[in-house]
């Protein structure tokens, strides 16, 4: 299932009744959440929205806005904004669990180390590229963008709702063919179809990456990180 498109079943319910914890993303991404906690009548439950203190991205990529969608979601997309949610997931299982506070502590300190040694890296080689747009299957990416100063155009919006009418489609070859863009970027999650047409048009290739709304390949956070930005890095500089 696309996640833009979940909503929760009755046994998900069931599960927050009983839950000590229930992390959700915030910005528009669970826009059932207020319902869902309240249906729950758990007064135990801790609810920590992980975006809380992420500067948001205005949706305006989106051809209709609606209450539930001003805002770019994507933040853990971000390296530095994943900082922040590691840090609110922390401070909500220590409230949950205040006997292995520093159990929690070390581990968010680790993790956020190893999440500045790669943005360093990638920060590093960024400058270094005189192109840098890129083309991507929906926009998921602003928020990696504005980490390391590079612009997004996409084949779908935000929400990876709907396909581009004949003249945006038109409007991404030239973008294209102005910026040099080599790659299209695209998701297993979203169909590839406009992504290929695009590609053939411009005499580009296909690259999947990662947008991390699913389990994917089994791998973790910042093994999938770590190939986008390697495959983006790599892609600015052909």
């Amino acid at each position: 299932m696309e996640p833009h498109d979940f909503e929760p079943k009755a046994k998900d319910i069931a599960n927050l009744s009983v839950s000590n914890v229930f992390i959700y993303n915030g910005f528009d991404m669970e826009p059932w959440v207020d319902n869902a906690i309240s249906s729950a009548n758990n007064p135990n439950l801790i609810s920590v929205e992980a975006s809380k203190g992420v500067v948001p991205i205005l949706n305006t990529n989106a051809q209709e806005i609606t209450n539930n969608e001003q805002y770019d979601p994507h933040i853990w997309l971000s390296l530095k904004d994943a900082e922040i949610e590691v840090i609110n997931i922390k401070n909500a299982l220590i409230q949950a669990d205040p006997v292995n506070k520093d159990y929690y502590e070390k581990n968010c300190s680790d993790y956020i180390a190893e999440l500045e040694n790669l943005f360093n890296e990638y920060s590093v080689k960024f400058q270094s590229v005189t192109n840098k747009n890129i083309v991507t299957g929906h926009a998921a990416f602003a928020y990696l963008c504005r980490d390391f100063g590079l612009t997004q155009n996409s084949v779908e919006d935000v929400f990876a709702s709907g396909e581009p009418s004949g003249k945006q489609l038109a409007e991404l070859v030239n973008y294209c063919r102005e910026n040099n863009v080599k790659t299209i970027f695209t998701e297993k999650m979203i169909s590839q179809d406009i992504s290929n047409t695009l590609a053939n048009e411009v005499g580009a290739k296909v690259t999947t990456i990662y947008t991390i709304e699913s389990n994917e390949d089994n791998k973790t956070y910042l093994e999938r990180m770590t190939e986008n930005l390697s495959e983006i890095y790599a892609s600015l500089n052909q």
